[in-house]
């Protein structure tokens, strides 16, 4: 039942799934501040802040910017490695907080190169499961799950 293999391989892409979510997420702020009772001043700021996070995030799912996104993870006998585009792949300390659920999974990590800020900063990444083929999925969710060492820093 258990692979004696270290290697693992996935890739994953967009999620229609989490745009949506996202946008209707926004929505309701955007109506929900538009139904409270506070000055006129504050709902437009609130509104202009929603607005301004919602550029944000959808300039990052640009061609331009999506260099920089990671959409694959490795696991060998060095330990776990994220994939970008910008820089390739990355050594990566996995988080215990990290989540795998049937239908998400969120990964906590912490880069292990580049500037020392960068190797300080937690970052997380949501993968739905319609962002990769359902057994692919399936296969990320077990090895993060039962993978020995998963929260040992690279070597």
């Amino acid at each position: 039942m258990s692979s004696r293999s270290d290697r693992f391989e996935c890739r994953w892409q967009a999620s229609r799934a989490l745009l949506t979510a996202y946008l209707g997420a926004q929505a309701l702020a955007l109506v929900s501040l538009s139904q409270l009772n506070i000055p006129l001043w504050a709902g437009s700021v609130g509104a202009l802040l929603c607005l301004l996070h919602g550029a944000c995030t959808l300039r990052g799912l640009t061609a331009k910017h999506s260099a920089r996104m990671f959409t694959g993870l490795r696991r060998d006998s060095t330990g776990w490695h994220l994939w970008s585009e910008e820089g390739g792949w990355e050594p990566a300390q996995l988080r215990p907080d990290s989540v795998a659920l049937p239908q998400l999974v969120i990964l906590r990590f912490r880069l292990r190169s580049g500037s020392w800020l960068r190797q300080l900063r937690v970052r997380s990444l949501c993968i739905p499961a319609d962002a990769m083929a359902p057994d692919r999925h399936r296969r990320l969710r077990l090895r993060l799950k039962f993978s020995r060492r998963r929260w040992a820093a690279p070597e």
